[in-house]
């Protein structure tokens, strides 16, 4: 039986591979044996890459560029790229949810059956049931300046940009799941909580450092590691998820479960 764990002889397109998760999922992905690692991003990656197309997710032109620079088949997209709430609220929609479903609309079509999307989403986007219906608004709108001005006009739902950006992930995530499936291609997110990257110190400024360390020391412990998210990642885009689809999965060390069976202790949040 072959190993469904394996990527040797695919194809997989990377984006935010300089630095943080999807460097380290570009190290485990050629470990795993792929064939082909195309990397996008702003700075070129340092790691095992066989391709690099400078790319700024944040700018529809250049996401069409590098779509169409692409060849295929792509066996796996990783949409891994993100910023945080330090920059300004559009900039952070612009990246992390208008040129992740750019992207993965982009590639589609280049992506055979049996293939997969997998997203870098958050559990800071945990509360999108309290605004599914705005976030579907936002969804059904394909064009892209129109998606903007929405953003622009709905500024104090979407806030800081980030948690909503991320919430807007997660219900894509589920939405897409069933188009994409009818092509035989499944679309999941991973949902971390702290990790210990390059953007951390960023997290910090926008969300406290009080704040993170509560949420760590909440549950377990510890803050994530690159290597340690990376491998739920590559796992949503390896054949061992064969049927995995439309999945928003959390790896936060159980606190979005302790959250969610109110096992978390509230009196030493800080204020």
């Amino acid at each position: 039986m072959k190993n469904p764990f394996s990527y040797q002889g695919k194809c997989v397109v990377i984006t935010g591979a300089y630095s943080g998760v999807g460097a380290a999922t570009v190290e485990l992905l050629s470990s795993l044996g792929a064939s082909e690692i195309i990397a996008l991003d702003i700075k070129q990656p340092q790691g095992p890459i066989t391709r690099y197309i400078e790319t700024n997710l944040g700018e529809s032109a250049a996401i069409d560029a590098a779509a169409g620079a692409i060849d295929g088949p792509v066996d796996a997209l990783f949409n891994n790229a993100g910023i945080a709430a330090t920059n300004p609220a559009l900039e952070v929609m612009k990246v992390n949810y208008l040129g992740v479903r750019h992207l993965s609309e982009a590639l589609l079509p280049k992506i055979p059956e049996g293939g997969a999307i997998a997203i870098t989403a958050s559990i800071a986007g945990g509360q999108w049931p309290q605004h599914l219906a705005e976030i579907q608004e936002l969804l059904a709108i394909s064009d892209r300046e129109q998606a903007i001005d929405w953003i622009q006009d709905h500024s104090e739902l979407v806030g800081g940009g980030y948690d909503f950006s991320k919430e807007c992930l997660q219900v894509y995530t589920m939405l897409s799941s069933k188009s994409t499936m009818a092509r035989g291609v499944r679309i999941n997110s991973v949902c971390p909580g702290p990790i210990d990257t390059p953007l951390l110190p960023d997290f910090k400024k926008s969300m406290t450092e009080a704040l993170i360390n509560w949420q760590v020391e909440q549950t377990h412990g510890k803050m994530a590691t690159a290597e340690e998210i990376a491998m739920a990642v590559v796992f949503l885009g390896c054949d061992a998820s064969v049927f995995v689809n439309g999945v928003n999965m959390n790896a936060d060390g159980g606190f979005s479960a302790a959250l969610t069976t109110g096992q978390l202790d509230f009196s030493t949040l800080p204020l």
